[in-house]
């Protein structure tokens, strides 16, 4: 589909439903329609909240390293449609280094943060980490903190990733948080790879209500209820 929005109501499943709101997308904030929907959600101007960069995803994949790490935590091209927005503030959480730091330090990091900037890598790497560092028991006490993922760091809020996605050495299996009953597929038309032909097959294998969302589109969730919001060329599929 190109364009128009799709609102639907899904129920959220999981341990954690009730919890952050939702931005998920591919890409980033990479269009005016996407940056719309996050200052709504945010309720008010991006340059008056304060943002935590979560870049934990990236250590888990092959393909990112400390190169790319840094370009999103500092000016340059990757940070543009994510930590480079215009924040009143941009402040760095990383959760591996968590499990080593009084909660009462770092819990209050996160409560004072209006949104987490969840970049991508490996979901069920950042899958992992969430669960070990405590974030993600904490964030049903966080309702009114947006989280925007890109790529992996959306996909590690749906039940499962789909094996093609698992590049973690150490997964168990392809599933992660389930805070939201529908799988995605990144980067449609971005790669060779990632054709609306692969999303299909990929779709059948994850057995869940799914989405393939290119880099002008995100899946907006805000107590269950789901919305597109695209400029570009998303697809649904049934499970």
């Amino acid at each position: 589909m190109r364009g128009p929005v799709y609102r639907g109501i899904h129920l959220l499943r999981g341990d954690l439903g009730g919890t952050v709101k939702l931005l998920l997308t591919s890409g980033g904030v990479t269009n005016a329609s996407i940056r719309s929907s996050l200052e709504t959600l945010l309720d008010r101007p991006v340059a008056q909240c304060r943002a935590l960069v979560i870049p934990t995803a990236q250590w888990g994949h092959p393909m990112c390293g400390p190169t790319s790490v840094q370009g999103l935590v500092a000016a340059g091209d990757r940070s543009k449609h994510l930590s480079g927005l215009g924040w009143a503030s941009v402040g760095v959480l990383e959760l591996t280094a968590l499990s080593t730091i009084d909660p009462q330090r770092w819990v209050s990091w996160v409560r004072e943060a209006d949104v987490l900037l969840v970049d991508g890598g490996d979901a069920t790497y950042l899958c992992h980490w969430m669960r070990e560092s405590g974030l993600a028991a904490l964030l049903p006490s966080l309702p009114d903190t947006v989280w925007v993922g890109v790529s992996a760091g959306s996909m590690v809020m749906t039940p499962r990733i789909g094996n093609r996605f698992v590049e973690w050495p150490s997964a168990s299996d392809d599933r992660t948080l389930g805070v939201v009953d529908f799988a995605i597929f990144p980067h449609l038309d971005a790669f060779p790879t990632n054709t609306l032909a692969h999303a299909e097959r990929w779709a059948a294998e994850v057995g869940v209500p799914a989405y393939a969302i290119d880099e002008e589109t995100a899946i907006r969730v805000v107590d269950g209820a789901v919305e597109v919001v695209s400029e570009g060329t998303w697809q649904r599929f049934e499970a």
